[in-house]
């Protein structure tokens, strides 16, 4: 199956290719990135987006933030790529995959620290192809593990896309979907429109009806009608952070759905790598929920919807209780309760 990668390097290795996901479904159009400002643009405004892609965004655009640099010792070039970290860190506060590719790519440049300044760079550009190529890998071990927990013929919901524009493969809650339909499962997939950008009716409809997976749009407050019709046998989201309980952050309006899947009995699965497990997040509380500008609510068709002059309240995220998750799936294993315990052995 042809899967579009949304973050990857030219072949000279001096530009990033990045799907402009801002676009979609209108207009598929890739889009060029050498600077490091573009690169933070690109991510703030959701040309990429999605926790895995972020992350690899995040580790090829620090290596074309630093690659020029005229740095002649590691301290001045150690100065330079902190400041470009730091910078790159402020883009979006919610997905961990980006610190944690950050962090990746800065604990690479400590290691290689003894070497020349020519090499320090070729080993950066070596990491951040390796996080690339481990995303591709995690995808289709999630997919797999996804699709274990399913049937032929389940219908199946999603919010918002964590397919694989999301990622650089399968995706994740998509994954098994993707795998399925390979497979000759015939699942009826509905997406979420996932409001207020869209990102289920523009992108994930989108993504799947490009490979001729079985799917119908509702609009967010249909989840629960679909739901008692009958037509939902498990539902399928992404993760942009989990904290060591298991609570989980995902795009927003993804603990209602939880919520209305326990009153259905309907099980909920979130799938993602373990890149997105922050075993420094207590609780969900502790995680930072971004909060975006009001003109995507009341301007984010197109048109004006509301008046510009009321306040409006517009969190990307919200926190999943970890009480109404069935199992959480990563690259490495299905987890279910106790999620506490299992997360703290997936680690050990």
């Amino acid at each position: 199956m042809n899967i579009i990668i949304p973050a990857t390097l030219n072949e000279k290795k001096d530009a990033m290719i990045l799907l402009d996901q801002t676009l979609l479904p209108v207009e598929k159009k890739f889009i060029e990135v050498k600077e490091l400002e573009d690169t933070w643009e690109a991510i703030k405004k959701l040309r990429v987006r999605g926790a895995p892609a972020i992350g690899v965004a995040a580790g090829f655009g620090i290596y074309l933030g630093v690659k020029d640099s005229r740095a002649d010792n590691f301290e001045d070039f150690y100065r330079e790529f902190m400041e470009a970290k730091k910078y790159l860190a402020s883009s979006r506060p919610t997905a961990v995959n980006l610190f944690w590719a950050l962090d990746r790519m800065e604990n690479r440049l400590l290691r290689e620290q003894e070497r020349s300044i020519e090499e320090i760079k070729e080993s950066l550009l070596e990491e951040s192809e390796r996080i690339f190529k481990e995303d591709q890998d995690m995808c289709k071990s999630i997919s797999e593990y996804g699709l274990s927990l399913l049937k032929p013929e389940m219908g199946l919901l999603t919010h918002c896309n964590a397919g694989g524009i999301a990622t650089s493969g399968y995706g994740t809650a998509l994954g098994p979907m993707y795998l399925g339909h390979e497979r000759g499962y015939n699942f009826k997939v509905y997406a979420d429109e996932t409001r207020p950008l869209l990102q289920g009716s523009r992108l994930t409809a989108w993504e799947l009806n490009q490979v001729g997976v079985d799917v119908t749009v509702i609009c967010d407050n249909m989840a629960s009608i679909v739901m008692k019709e009958g037509k939902i046998d498990a539902i399928l989201v992404g993760c942009d952070r989990v904290a060591a309980n298991g609570d989980t952050a995902n795009k927003i309006g993804t603990s209602g759905l939880a919520i209305l899947a326990k009153e259905y009995k309907i099980p909920f699965y979130v799938l993602g790598p373990t890149s997105t497990i922050d075993m420094k997040a207590r609780t969900g509380k502790d995680i930072d929920i971004e909060e975006r500008g009001s003109k995507e609510i009341y301007n984010g068709f197109g048109r004006q919807t509301a008046p510009s002059e009321v306040k409006f309240y517009n969190p990307a995220f919200d926190v999943t209780d970890h009480k109404y998750i069935t199992a959480i799936v990563t690259e490495k294993a299905i987890l279910r309760p106790p999620f506490e315990d299992n997360l703290k052995k997936l680690f050990e």
